[in-house]
């Protein structure tokens, strides 16, 4: 079953056209190290898209309403956070578990701390552990009434063991919330990204989709189907609008150059940076002179597993 929460549609025709000429079939490939060694030494860009994405949605719903809503929490359920990054989800959601137990789990021990500190002092009783998604031995079978991992899945090694491990440690009638994307979210940026890569010559292997193809909305039933007695597909739409082309900037530096810059050892030095985000910031500034903003559609929701 899939539906859409939000009233308004971005979609239209040339949106479509645009994906699919547009979003290779060719994903980026990151791996947890990627994330514990590169991405993640602090939050600094998880911050960046976060307050960017609060910051210019167009929708009234954030991203905890829709996580909030999906839970469905009494107030004293055990959560546990797969991939919690800087804890500002868990902090949204936390007022819903007052008498609950939160266990935030990273790979990252920089993010755990981040998360630490954002939750220091509150009364729910909070854990913060280190590990990675695909082995929970630490956890104990029927451990968790909820389990969520929130746009964190493509990173994870063995994805078949981290939804057998996240089913193992949810208790009966419990709750398993997978926040993912569609491929062609935010296109407009793929466009722009691209178009400044061809202007520079640049190495085809750079030429690759998001990452988050891995896991999709479009193949994330499949995935999980094998593990869960229920799915079910949620969809719902944002469009962030950018009046100043810096804004945009610091959002696209935090998504480290649509990946470009994601995996060490690429041998991009800092000069090719400096030039695609010239030649990035050439194209957003035409459009916002040209429209008044430049949009990122995003076509994004979760799968609800029990």
């Amino acid at each position: 079953m899939s539906f859409t929460e939000t009233p308004l549609d971005f979609r239209t025709p040339e949106l479509e056209a645009l994906a699919l000429e547009v979003i290779p079939e060719q994903h980026f490939e990151l791996r947890a190290e990627d994330a514990r060694d590169s991405y993640f030494t602090d939050t600094s860009k998880l911050d960046a898209k976060q307050l960017a994405h609060d910051r210019f949605r167009t929708t009234p719903l954030a991203l905890h309403d829709h996580l909030i809503r999906a839970l469905d929490l009494r107030g004293n359920e055990e959560l546990l956070d797969l991939g919690c990054g800087n804890g500002e989800i868990l902090a949204r959601i936390r007022p819903y578990l007052a008498a609950g137990h939160i266990t935030a789990f990273d790979i990252a021990p920089a993010a755990l701390e981040s998360a630490r500190q954002r939750l220091d002092g509150v009364a729910t009783p909070c854990e913060f552990v280190e590990g990675s998604a695909d082995d929970l031995s630490t956890f104990a079978t029927d451990s968790f009434d909820r389990v969520m991992a929130v746009y964190m899945a493509h990173y994870v090694t063995d994805l078949n063991a981290c939804f057998a491990e996240a089913r193992r440690v949810l208790r009966p009638r419990g709750r398993f919330v997978l926040a993912t994307d569609r491929t062609d979210s935010m296109v407009e940026m793929w466009d722009v990204h691209f178009a400044a890569l061809r202007e520079m010559n640049a190495p085809q292997r750079l030429f690759r989709a998001t990452p988050k193809a891995r896991i999709s909305l479009s193949n994330g039933a499949e995935q999980l189907a094998p593990h869960f007695a229920s799915v079910e597909r949620v969809d719902w739409q944002d469009q962030l609008q950018f009046g100043k082309t810096e804004h945009f900037m610091a959002f696209y530096r935090s998504c480290n150059h649509c990946c470009a810059g994601s995996r060490p050892g690429e041998g991009l030095p800092p000069a090719f940076f400096t030039e695609l985000e010239h030649r990035v910031h050439a194209h957003v500034q035409a459009a916002i002179e040209t429209t008044g903003y430049f949009a990122l559609t995003k076509y994004t929701g979760h799968f609800l597993c029990s």
